[in-house]
C-alpha cells in the first residue's frame, strides 16, 4: 500500500467516526430532551442526518447505540488497575473505578443518565451486554487478577460480588437523578461500596 492509500484509508475511517459520532450525539440529544420513548432509529438518524443503513453499519440496534457511550468515557490510569498488593487497595481502586464512572454520569447529564437508565433499555442487561468497557468488566478482570493471585478471597462467588456491586452503583444512579444531581452522588458510591466491599473480602 502506497502513501496515498493510507491516507485515503486514514480519511475514510476518520469520516466513519465522525459518522458514528454524530449518531451518538443525535441519540444523546434525543434522550436528554425528548425521553427514551421518543428514541427510535428513524428519530436518530433524522436527529443526525444520516441514512438508516449508515446507522446499521456503525450499530447493529439501538441499544448496541446506547452502549457505545461507555466507550466515550475519559480512560482510567492503568497503573491503578495493576494487581493490587492488598484486599484494601484492591477496595480502593474498585471504589475509584465508580466514582471515575459518576464523574462521567454528571459530564452526561442527568437528562441523559435519568432516560438511559431504563428497564426498557437491553443495553444494561449484562446477559446480552457487549464486550465494551463498562465498568463492572474493568471491575471482574481487576478482581479476577487478584483472586487468581490469592491476594483477594471473597466470602461469595465472583459473579455474586460482581451483580451486587452493579445493583449498588445502579441504585447510587437512580438515587443521583432522583434528587435532580443534587445529592452527595460520590459519597453516597464511596459509602455504600466501601461498606459492601468490607464484607465481601
Amino acid at each position: 500500500m502506497n502513501t496515498t492509500d493510507k491516507e485515503v484509508l486514514s480519511k475514510q475511517q476518520k469520516k466513519s467516526l465522525e459518522t458514528k459520532h454524530r449518531i451518538f450525539r443525535a441519540a444523546k440529544n434525543i434522550l436528554q430532551k425528548q425521553g427514551y420513548e421518543q428514541l427510535s432509529i428513524k428519530n436518530i438518524c433524522e436527529e443526525a442526518g444520516v441514512s438508516n443503513g449508515s446507522f446499521y453499519h456503525h450499530f447493529k440496534t439501538k441499544d448496541d447505540l446506547l452502549s457505545y457511550y461507555i466507550e466515550e468515557q475519559p480512560s482510567i490510569n492503568p497503573d491503578l488497575l495493576d494487581l493490587p498488593s492488598s484486599a484494601d487497595e484492591a477496595k480502593i481502586a474498585i471504589i475509584h473505578v465508580y466514582l471515575h464512572y459518576a464523574e462521567y454520569c454528571r459530564d452526561l447529564g442527568v437528562e441523559f443518565i435519568a432516560n438511559y437508565y431504563t428497564p426498557k433499555n437491553q443495553a444494561l442487561n449484562p446477559e446480552i451486554r457487549t464486550a465494551r468497557p463498562y465498568p463492572i468488566l474493568t471491575v471482574e478482570n481487576y478482581l479476577q487478577k487478584a483472586i487468581d493471585k490469592g491476594i483477594v478471597k471473597p466470602t461469595l462467588p465472583l459473579e455474586d460480588v460482581l451483580t451486587d456491586i452493579r445493583m449498588l452503583v445502579i441504585g447510587n444512579v437512580f438515587e443521583w437523578c432522583l434528587h435532580d444531581g443534587k445529592n452527595d452522588f460520590e459519597g453516597n458510591i464511596r459509602r455504600s461500596l466501601g461498606r459492601y466491599l468490607d464484607g465481601a473480602f
